[in-house]
């Protein structure tokens, strides 16, 4: 072992614990997501929109629109808010880009850390209060506007089901049992998916239904990115089984989207949801 390994594991075995975040913090604070100040203006800082998450029978799907904003432009058409985090969990992102960006990035090392430095990986449940405990420590800069509100969904090996947890801006956590969002267009997809979700769902019915809210956010929110049919930019989706982690295929996201697109060109407020019986979600 090099001199250098030798003075990392003694400076870990300093501090007690196997966190990463906490060994940046008493050791490089300045490489951490909320370093320095906040003295910029609002105009200037990129944010990220809407991200939708729903269960289904054998995992659960997160979908994210494309859009960034710069305050009341578009900042950029095809950004990415939702990230594979471990073999069996995800992230999608809201709220001020960069600092999102750094801190699920900074999540994705403290879970591959933890395996390594205890040999297991953390349970479902643990992987949320990590991720609770970065979002707590950027309140400062979410108290100046800069705030932060990921959504975690997860495949949980030992219940066997699709778990979805929300967060404000202390850190504190939520489990969401069937679906959820946030963002800036958070409250019309939620509204969406009340009418479109259903228990027992395939995983493909489920990825309907999230673009399907992602189309009725974006109807509505002007942050919200709706289908680039020109330039051929779809929402990004993701789904957690017993398998693990995937990323949807771009053609298979974009037939779904041709689908849904298809419809509302038909009936442009989207399907009807049944009074009586379970409605149709193309």
């Amino acid at each position: 072992m090099s001199s250098t390994s030798g003075r990392l594991d003694d400076a870990f075995r300093a501090i007690g614990s196997s966190s990463f975040a906490e060994f940046l913090s008493a050791h490089a604070p300045e490489m951490l997501p909320n370093a320095g100040g906040a003295n910029v203006s609002q105009l200037d800082i990129t944010h990220g929109t809407t991200i939708v998450a729903a269960t289904f029978d054998g995992g659960v799907v997160m979908a994210g629109d494309r859009r960034a904003t710069m305050g009341n432009v578009i900042a950029q058409r095809d950004i990415q808010k939702v990230f594979g985090t471990d073999e069996f969990s995800c992230v999608g992102i809201a709220g001020t880009a960069g600092i999102a960006v750094e801190m699920t990035r900074l999540f994705q090392v403290e879970l591959e850390h933890y395996e390594k430095i205890e040999g297991t990986t953390l349970s479902t449940d643990g992987k949320a209060n990590r991720l609770a405990a970065l979002i707590r420590g950027n309140l400062g800069m979410a108290m100046q506007g800069l705030a932060v509100v990921p959504l975690f969904a997860a495949y949980d090996v030992d219940q066997r089901i699709g778990r979805i947890f929300a967060f404000d801006v202390t850190g504190n956590k939520n489990e969401e049992r069937t679906f959820h969002s946030v963002g800036s267009g958070s409250t019309f997809a939620r509204g969406s998916l009340k009418k479109l979700y259903r228990p027992g769902m395939t995983e493909s019915e489920a990825v309907t239904a999230v673009i399907q809210a992602l189309y009725d956010a974006a109807d509505d929110d002007t942050a919200t990115g709706g289908p680039d049919l020109t330039r051929r930019i779809f929402p990004l989706v993701s789904v957690i089984t017993a398998d693990g982690y995937r990323a949807w295929d771009e053609q298979q996201t974009a037939a779904i989207a041709d689908e849904v697109i298809g419809g509302r060109m038909r009936r442009p407020d989207g399907p009807v949801a049944s009074l009586t019986e379970e409605g149709d979600l193309s």
